[in-house]
């Protein structure tokens, strides 16, 4: 089962859990959210749960629920890890908590506050670390919780409505590979952009430091 957990096949991922697939889309969505680690299929997975929900033998609607509970679930862990630990949970040379994602995050929740929780949401990578930044910022904890469950239920709903919605077409419903892939690569457009951007101020800094030496 495990070997089957590619994180770029959402398809094999969900037919390896075989009857317990709920239960397996619950775990993958709450340690995206709330464990610090942020490479999991999260909007491919929903999206393909919807699509094949027949053959799986679950509903959209079940999907889109227990997405929404352990979203929700997970974003509660990262705000209380971050209102414990916060900024010495993560290392310059980490790979998954590495300084420089946290500096992505804290610059997402500065520009959009509260809003962060449920724009972040469509965001991989923001997503699993904007919670983490909440608590760490001693955002009060009534407020997180209401753009949490908002970010949650909206990002959960909106990703099986994709997966309803698109289930409908043949050509979609036939080449789940080529769609996931799509998925992928759109979700992670934002932070390629960013780390673009990143590197390019970087290298902007750089050059007018050395015009001045």
């Amino acid at each position: 089962m495990l070997t089957a957990l590619n994180p770029f096949d959402a398809a094999s991922v969900l037919q390896a859990f075989g009857p317990f697939v709920l239960g397996g889309i619950a775990l993958l969505v709450f340690i995206e959210s709330g464990v610090l680690f942020p490479f999991l299929p999260g909007d491919s997975l929903l999206v393909t749960a919807a699509i094949l929900s027949g053959p799986l033998g679950i509903s959209p609607w079940q999907v889109a629920l227990v997405a929404s509970i352990a979203a929700l679930a997970g974003d509660q862990v990262g705000f209380w890890l971050g209102r414990r630990f916060g900024r010495r949970l993560f290392r310059d040379d980490a790979k998954l908590l590495s300084t420089a994602r946290l500096a992505e995050a804290e610059a997402f929740f500065t520009r959009y506050g509260g809003l962060s929780l449920v724009v972040g949401r469509f965001v991989p990578v923001v997503r699993t670390y904007v919670p983490l930044v909440a608590g760490t910022a001693d955002m009060p904890y009534r407020r997180f919780l209401l753009w949490n469950a908002v970010g949650a239920v909206g990002w959960s709903c909106a990703m099986t409505l994709v997966g309803v919605l698109l289930g409908g077409i043949p050509f979609v419903a036939h080449n789940i590979d080529v769609l996931v892939i799509v998925i992928v690569a759109v979700s992670v457009l934002p932070v390629v952009i960013a780390a673009v951007r990143r590197r390019r101020k970087t290298h902007g800094a750089e050059r007018r430091a050395d015009r001045r030496e």
